[in-house]
C-alpha cells in the first residue's frame, strides 16, 4: 500500500530502529541491562533505539511533539500532533534472547490516533494503518478473524509481574475466561498482541497497566482490520487509563461481558 509521507517516515524509522536492535539481539548475552524497576529491565539497546526513533521523527516533522518510553515528554510547537513510541515493546523477551518484541510508533492528531505502524524485526513483519486507509503486514492487507463463538477462539492478554497491583483482578479474569475459550496466550509484548489480533492470530485481546506508548499504534491497526476497540471499563479512556479490550466484531460482546462481569 502506498501510505502517507508521515506513515513512510515511521515506517523507514522502524525499520532503522530494528536493524541495530537485530543486531544487539544477536549478542544479548553482551548487553548492558540496567535496573528500571522491579521484574522491568532496560538496556542499552532500548534507549539507543529511541534516541535512533526521536532522531529520524524530529528531523522530519520538527513541530511535532514527542512521547516515549525512555525519555521525558517533548511539548512540539504544533500541539495537535504527537508521535508515541515505544522503541522496543517486549524488553524482557529481548534480554532473554526470545524472539517475540517489536518496534512502535504511533501519530495522535487531535487526540485520535491516526497512524500506527508495528515492526517485529526477528520474523520482518511490518503491521501498519492509517485511519480510514485499512491496515496491512508487509504486502497484505490485514482483517480480523472471523470466529464467532469464545469455544472456538484464542486470547490474549498480560499477566501483572513482580507484585503489580494488576494481580488479582487478572486471575479472576483467567478464572472466568479459560473455560469458555479455546485458549490464552501471554507473550509478553502488548503491541504484537493488537498486530496479531488485527492479523486474524489472536481473536481478542485485553490488559490492564499498560502505557500509551504500549497500545497507541496498535489500536488505529486493530480498528483498520475490521476489530472493535473500546476501555476495558465502558465511559474510559484508553491511552490515560493504560486498559484496553478488543475482538472481531462477532464475539466482541460476548468477550466484553466475561471480563467486565456483566
Amino acid at each position: 500500500m502506498a501510505g502517507s509521507a508521515n506513515l513512510n517516515v515511521m515506517m523507514k524509522t522502524a525499520r532503522k530502529a530494528g536493524r541495530a536492535l537485530l543486531k544487539d539481539f544477536g549478542e544479548v548475552e553482551n548487553l548492558q541491562v540496567s535496573t528500571k524497576g522491579p521484574g522491568d529491565f532496560v538496556s542499552r539497546a532500548d534507549k539507543a533505539a529511541e534516541a535512533t526513533i526521536k532522531e529520524e521523527l524530529m528531523h522530519a516533522r520538527p513541530s511535532y511533539g514527542f512521547l516515549g518510553e525512555e525519555g521525558a515528554e517533548i511539548e512540539g510547537e504544533d500541539p495537535t500532533r504527537r508521535w508515541i513510541v515505544d522503541p522496543l515493546d517486549g524488553t524482557t523477551n529481548f534480554l532473554h534472547g526470545l524472539p517475540h518484541w517489536a518496534v512502535s510508533i504511533a501519530l495522535e492528531h487531535k487526540g485520535q490516533i491516526v497512524a500506527g505502524v508495528i515492526y517485529d524485526p526477528t520474523k520482518d513483519e511490518m503491521f501498519y494503518a492509517e485511519k480510514g486507509a485499512g491496515a496491512w503486514m508487509n504486502e497484505s492487507r490485514l482483517r480480523v478473524s472471523g470466529r464467532h463463538r469464545l469455544i472456538e477462539s484464542i486470547f490474549a492478554t498480560g499477566l501483572p509481574f513482580a507484585g503489580r497491583p494488576e494481580l488479582p483482578e487478572s486471575l479472576q479474569d483467567l478464572a472466568r475466561l479459560l473455560p469458555a475459550t479455546s485458549g490464552i496466550r501471554r507473550f509478553g509484548a502488548a503491541a504484537l498482541d493488537l498486530a496479531y489480533v488485527a492479523a486474524g492470530r489472536y481473536d481478542g485481546f485485553w490488559e490492564r497497566g499498560l502505557h500509551p506508548w504500549d497500545i497507541a499504534a496498535g489500536i488505529v491497526i486493530v480498528r483498520e482490520a475490521g476489530g472493535i476497540v473500546e476501555p476495558l471499563q465502558p465511559g474510559g479512556d484508553i491511552l490515560a487509563d493504560g486498559q484496553i479490550i478488543c475482538a472481531n466484531e462477532p464475539i466482541f460482546e460476548t468477550f466484553a461481558k466475561v471480563i467486565r462481569k456483566s
